[in-house]
């Protein structure tokens, strides 16, 4: 060993950032291990010592008294000074790439697709790091080829094993990440997301606000001729997103939310975040959505539950239960707004529950409920 060594390891700190010293301890250690082998069957039971010049590259191997100066021992120690550096090397890639990434958790990262198996798809991410997505973690939409270019998001840096980039594709930070890709204002902080619901594969809901009264937010985030959405609908394999503006009335908020929807009236449950909405009986469907998707999307987009009903149908439900005797049309409107929407449900229901209700009292609900078991016998 001479100074051509030292040059070689001043050249990895530089380059892969190991500190010089860490090389030098490492293959000290590895050299003493390997020169205790050696004196073992030498000469057993004597001390072992390894000097490394710092300033020439000289080692020098000690057992006891003597050098070991043999070609064999020689051959030894420069191979096993190539593999503690080789190690090394390797150590400090992985802590590199983790060190890379574990600030980057959160972000979106673009990448190419160079190996599908059964349960993870592998991109390969700026050349020299692979991010994992696992099968959980993809969009039912995505179907990926060999050679693809793909953008997921940085879910988990995991350091076991060396550095492990999880990806996802379903986590709705991806939809996020990718307006402030596609459109400056949001980027720029103008365009603000407050919040975002999202079935992967089907359907997103976003919620923008504009910091500017100069800038629309959704004509911002749609583009021109919609090209903005347009490609990120694209990196989503079609995946359907409905833009809405935010309100900071709540009301307003969710008829937007319940968009294609026209809502007729809206009632306010504050203290327990219900909203109760009603609708045109043509306009149920929609609001309601395929499998209460929209309604779904929408009670998650602006974090209160919604209820949807027809405006018709509770009509007739209300004038139904007034018929009884001693329902009138206010408190039928009362008990169908609580959920007692036939006379059967209001049979079984127990009495201390209807006298919770507005405008019924004890033995009012007793009336109520000993009357509407009376049309339910009769029936």
């Amino acid at each position: 060993m001479n100074k051509e060594f030292l040059s070689m390891l001043e050249q990895l700190e530089r380059e892969k950032g190991i500190d010089k010293e860490v090389l030098l301890e490492a293959v000290t250690h590895a050299l003493t291990v390997a020169a205790k082998k050696i004196s073992k069957i030498t000469s057993p039971g004597a001390e072992v010592k390894v000097e490394i010049d710092r300033t020439k590259g000289d080692i020098h191997v000690y057992i006891g008294d003597k050098e070991v100066v043999s070609k064999e021992f020689g051959r030894i120690a420069a191979q096993t000074a190539r593999q503690v550096i080789i190690q090394k090397i390797r150590e400090a890639e992985k802590d590199n790439v983790y060190n890379e990434f574990k600030d980057k958790i959160g972000d979106i990262v673009g990448g190419v697709v160079y190996r599908i198996e059964k349960k993870v798809v592998i991109l390969d991410l700026m050349g020299k790091v692979e991010g994992v997505i696992p099968k959980s973690f993809l969009s039912p939409l995505d179907k990926f080829r060999m050679g693809e270019r793909a953008k997921a998001l940085v879910y988990e840096v995991k350091k076991e094993k060396g550095a492990q980039i999880i990806l996802s594709r379903r986590h709705e930070g991806l939809v996020k990440k990718l307006f402030e890709l596609e459109v400056p204002e949001v980027y720029e902080g103008i365009v603000e997301i407050k919040s975002i619901s999202r079935e992967p594969g089907e359907r997103t809901k976003i919620a923008v606000f504009s910091k500017d009264d100069k800038v629309d937010c959704v004509g911002a985030c749609v583009g021109i001729r919609g090209s903005r959405v347009k490609n990120i609908i694209e990196e989503l394999r079609g995946e359907k997103i409905d833009i809405v503006r935010w309100n900071e009335d709540i009301k307003e908020f969710i008829k937007a939310s319940l968009a294609p929807a026209v809502v007729s009236k809206i009632e306010l449950d504050r203290e327990n975040k219900r909203a109760k909405v009603l609708v045109a009986n043509d306009q149920l469907s929609l609001a309601i959505g395929k499998k209460g998707q929209n309604v779904r999307l929408a009670s998650k987009l602006v974090g209160w539950e919604i209820d949807v009903r027809s405006k018709e149908v509770l009509e007739e439900e209300t004038k139904k239960l007034s018929q009884i005797k001693s329902i009138g049309k206010k408190i039928a409107a009362v008990l169908v707004d609580a959920g007692y929407r036939d006379i059967g449900t209001i049979a079984k229901a127990s009495e201390d529950d209807l006298a919770k209700l507005k405008g019924i009292g004890k033995k009012k609900a007793k009336g109520i409920i000993k009357e509407a078991k009376k049309v339910v016998g009769e029936k």
